[in-house]
């Protein structure tokens, strides 16, 4: 029951520091309102980082159901595990998405604008070309999960925890190269989750929950990881 706990907790508050500071810089009447891209990047490499310190050592620090399915494909992940680590994931990220909206609900309504308010919440592209849409998100999950695959490799790495100051690292690089086109869901449950939230809770004004484009940070996803996990193991290290 642990790892799934874990998964439940380190998902939610990965939500809760990442949609935290997209609220906190795209509101209105937010005391950071207008921080800037760079902000949000380094707030949502940490926003990985210190779960990922705090519940490690109980679960993995996945987070992330592309991650999950991909290393239950090439056998460093019990199967068995898979479905309950996926629905604590989705679970927490819904949850994390709904402590945000709590506590940035003044801001909400002092908000006019839809697409503001759904950006908190969840991905979008800059230009809709669902193919290359889905090609980004599938090249970014692959750098992040290939990056994670060779750090396992690294003697000492997780013991002195250079292993989670390196996946932050990875978390920025790809969200100052690549986020620009997709928003760098790079992980389904923290796309999907959010934006199941936006489309039940009572956010003034909100609009819709943009679902012509919930698949590409599902797909996506999950694509570039089996890649990564795949080319990993046909590699001769």
């Amino acid at each position: 029951m642990l790892p799934y706990i874990a998964e439940f907790l380190g998902t939610m508050m990965l939500i809760l520091l990442g949609d935290g500071v997209v609220a906190n810089v795209n509101l209105n009447k937010s005391g950071m309102k207008g921080g800037g891209s760079v902000q949000i990047t380094f707030a949502w490499g940490l926003a990985v980082m210190v779960p990922a310190f705090i519940f490690g050592a109980a679960s993995g620090a996945s987070f992330n159901p592309a991650l999950t399915l991909a290393l239950a494909i090439d056998g460093s992940f019990d199967w068995a595990l898979v479905p309950g680590y996926i629905i604590a994931q989705f679970a927490g990220a819904f949850v994390g998405a709904c402590l945000v909206y709590i506590l940035f609900k003044d801001q909400f309504d002092a908000t006019p604008d839809a697409g503001t308010k759904l950006g908190v919440f969840c991905t979008g592209p800059s230009i809709d070309n669902k193919p290359l849409n889905i090609l980004s998100e599938a090249i970014g999950t692959f750098v992040l999960v290939f990056a994670i695959k060779g750090l396992g490799n690294v003697p000492g790495a997780a013991e002195v925890g250079l292993d989670k100051f390196l996946v932050f690292g990875i978390i920025v690089s790809v969200g100052m190269s690549l986020g620009g086109l997709t928003g760098y869901a790079i992980n389904p449950a923290r796309d999907l989750g959010p934006r199941i939230a936006h489309a039940v809770l009572p956010i003034q004004g909100k609009g819709g929950s943009n679902w012509g484009y919930a698949y590409v940070p599902v797909v996506g996803p999950i694509i570039g990881a089996i890649v990564a996990v795949l080319l990993y193991g046909a590699i001769p290290w």
